[in-house]
């Protein structure tokens, strides 16, 4: 199954333009937010994450969307992956892991992620 998930940052914003697109990409069941992507603790992004199941895929707009921050994009990329799903962005369209290019690129996007987390705890080592 094809989960679109939007997010707008104020009540302000309209979710009409994300809305079009997820369902111009087959999505079948949406999750949407008005909350601010820098805060990770999301309903509706755990509601979605818990209904994920093998072979399903997260399909967002854009990847501010899912979030504003490398380090929690990465986790919540993980949990994905995790339930044996897949995520695709719309803009980023490199980034689709339903395709052996898309899950090598992925890799090393979260293998730069995993080497960045390791320099901090080095640094952090040398300091104490």
């Amino acid at each position: 199954m094809k989960f679109g998930y939007m997010r707008v940052s104020t009540i302000d914003q309209n979710l009409d333009r994300q809305e079009q697109q997820l369902k111009e990409a087959g999505c079948e069941r949406m999750f949407f937010e008005k909350v601010t992507g820098t805060k990770r603790d999301r309903l509706e992004l755990n509601r979605m994450l818990e209904f994920l199941r093998n072979g399903d895929t997260v399909v967002v707009t854009d990847l501010t969307r899912l979030s504003r921050s490398t380090k929690d994009l990465i986790e919540i990329t993980e949990l994905i992956s995790q339930k044996g799903a897949n995520l695709k962005s719309l803009k980023e369209d490199w980034l689709d892991t339903t395709t052996a290019h898309g899950k090598m690129l992925f890799t090393v996007f979260a293998g730069i992620a995993q080497f960045e987390r390791d320099l901090t705890s080095e640094r952090t080592k040398e300091i104490i």
